[in-house]
């Protein structure tokens, strides 16, 4: 792969220190064991599929990514109600220890409220630690299965699939002239709060013991307990699966039930989801009430707010897009104007309360924001609100700055804070600290790329599907890096971590690693620097050990 790394570790069964472990044996174990679970699954033997999951959350492999994963993610910094967070290799190494199931009893969520656009707020249950480290763990061994049941064109909290492939989907089942006319826009009423824990208990391939303590935990709300008698937690790592696996089985039911003439599609992202059909009373009549029957049997209903059916020339939002087609059956998919408006909200709120920040402050601020929105719309119709936005931008940073300065000239204003770009553009805002010089990200310096969708029957840990991903993911990573020298070091190594040879996403992340250390006068060019997960470049340092670029290997056929 480019890369080379000659490292000892202890062995798979006794986790002596956390940098020890050898992270590439645990991988390819744990895949080993997932995709044995898949397999037995799809030649109908159940038994050794639930055998298999047993010996995958007893597995040392199985808990060292379980711990991995809660004390790597976003939200290892958040305590659940016995205060202990894991932020050092003698507690995570103390995690991996502490999962046995034997004895094991839940601990009560802290219960904690997140705003929403609407003016409400959204209950959040965060779990403790070692409680997020257990769901993380039979995470490992029910996704599997769950993957192998999903619905083909269910998009949310799934592996390899966005968002851009349910908007992918839709223009493929709208585009044409011939194509469905009606859409029937729903959204599930609090689907993780609602969701029936006998239906659960019932139908999830979990160890039921385990499944039963995390659905009934309760929560802590203001030094109080309260029992929970429905719902999963939002929150917990197992809640997305569950809730998946609560509305799975709809499309394979509209498909029985109707014929290609109907024109009947189902397109779903967690909880939100719409349905396609060649006429409103087949819809109203016929689609909704087997949309009714099935959630209801999961103690769920629809949202009356949210819910309405709508003709595709008048349009509906969903997932931040604007869906409608215009004159002659042009289908137009762009960013839908609640979307943009939230966008631009926060924006100006920043820019509001930044009256006395230092530019290159803001602008660190504001980037991040305006480079991330025009990352998730640019696979559909998108330069227009592109070019709005930045007006809008701009125009809120001039009356800020003038506000600022109120006795000075226009061009006093405009030398100071703004400056012309190499692309031609003028009014480009910039700042300067500790010497250095930072502008104000343009979203029209986003380019608009065509999305392509996966392939509805991809299961992640099926074997026949690896090259494909594999593919796919290089394809879409590779599109994804800024740096020019970054793309270079990331491609040399073939995407993968050289630590434990797993791929290296935007979603984990990655720390530039020198081989010769910069305190030890080693310099940035790429032939000094390799690319690494967070987890493994700190284990590299911890243990001292060698990393080294290979020598080019000879042509054999010239030899």
């Amino acid at each position: 792969m480019g890369v080379t790394l000659n490292v000892t570790g202890a062995s798979l069964r006794e986790p002596t220190d956390w940098h020890h472990i050898v992270w590439r044996k645990v991988y390819r174990n744990v895949r080993r064991l997932q995709v044995r679970i898949v397999k037995a699954f799809q030649e109908g033997k159940i038994r050794k599929a639930r055998a298999l999951q047993i010996i995958l959350t007893r597995s040392f492999g199985g808990k060292a990514l379980a711990v991995r994963r809660v004390t790597e993610n976003k939200g290892r910094r958040t305590p659940g109600i016995d205060g202990e967070i894991r932020n050092t290799p003698e507690k995570k190494t103390e995690g991996i220890r502490s999962l046995r199931s034997e004895g094991y009893r839940s601990t009560p969520l802290r219960r904690i409220y997140i705003p929403e656009s609407n003016n409400k707020r959204r209950p959040l249950g965060i779990p403790i630690m070692k409680d997020r480290a257990f769901q993380a763990l039979h995470k490992l061994a029910s996704e599997p299965i769950a993957e192998e049941t999903a619905d083909r064109n269910s998009y949310g909290f799934r592996m390899e699939r966005s968002t851009a492939d349910a908007i992918e989907q839709i223009f493929t089942c709208l585009s044409r002239k011939t194509s469905a006319m009606w859409i029937f826009e729903a959204d599930i009423k609090s689907c993780f709060d609602k969701i029936s824990h006998e239906w659960l208990l019932r139908n999830v391939p979990m160890n039921k013991n385990m499944l039963k303590q995390w659905l009934r935990a309760g929560f802590m709300e203001k030094s109080t307990f309260r029992k929970t008698e429905e719902g999963t937690p939002q929150g917990g790592i197992i809640s997305p699966i569950l809730s998946n696996m609560a509305s799975d089985g709809l499309e394979q039911k509209l498909q029985e039930e109707f014929s290609p003439k109907d024109k009947v599609h189902f397109i779903r992202f967690a909880d939100d989801f719409v349905v396609t059909g060649a006429t409103k009373e087949l819809i109203e009549e016929r689609a909704v009430p087997i949309v009714r029957e099935h959630i209801e049997k999961r103690g769920l209903s629809l949202s009356e707010k949210k819910t309405k059916i709508t003709h595709i020339r008048e349009g509906f939002d969903f997932l931040g897009h604007n869906i409608r087609k215009f004159g002659k059956g042009k289908l137009i998919i762009s960013p839908s104007e609640k979307n943009f408006r939230n966008c631009l909200d926060k924006i100006r709120e920043i820019i509001k309360k930044s009256h006395n920040t230092n530019p290159a402050d803001l602008i660190c601020k504001l980037n991040p924001i305006i480079r991330g929105w025009a990352n998730y719309q640019r696979h559909v119709v998108s330069k227009a609100a592109f070019g709005r936005l930045d007006y809008e931008i701009t125009k809120s940073i001039r009356r800020s700055v003038r506000r600022k300065h109120p006795r000075k000239s226009r061009k006093w204003v405009r030398s100071k804070y703004f400056r012309m770009t190499e692309q031609g553009r003028d009014w480009c805002f910039f700042g300067r600290k500790d010497g250095k010089e930072a502008y104000l990200f343009h979203a029209m310096k986003v380019p608009i790329r065509r999305h392509i969708k996966i392939k509805g029957e991809v299961n992640p840990y099926d074997l026949k599907w690896e090259e494909y991903l594999k593919e796919r993911k290089h394809k879409m990573t590779s599109s994804n890096f800024r740096n020019k020298g970054m793309l270079e070091l990331w491609k040399e190594q073939d995407g993968k971590c050289p630590v434990c040879n797993q791929p290296i996403t935007i979603e984990e992340g990655w720390h530039n690693h020198h081989i010769k250390w910069k305190v030890c006068g080693g310099s940035d060019v790429p032939a000094n620097r390799i690319l690494m997960h967070p987890n493994c470049h700190r284990q590299v340092h911890s243990l001292k050990l060698k990393v080294e670029k290979p020598r080019p290997q000879k042509d054999v056929r010239k030899a």
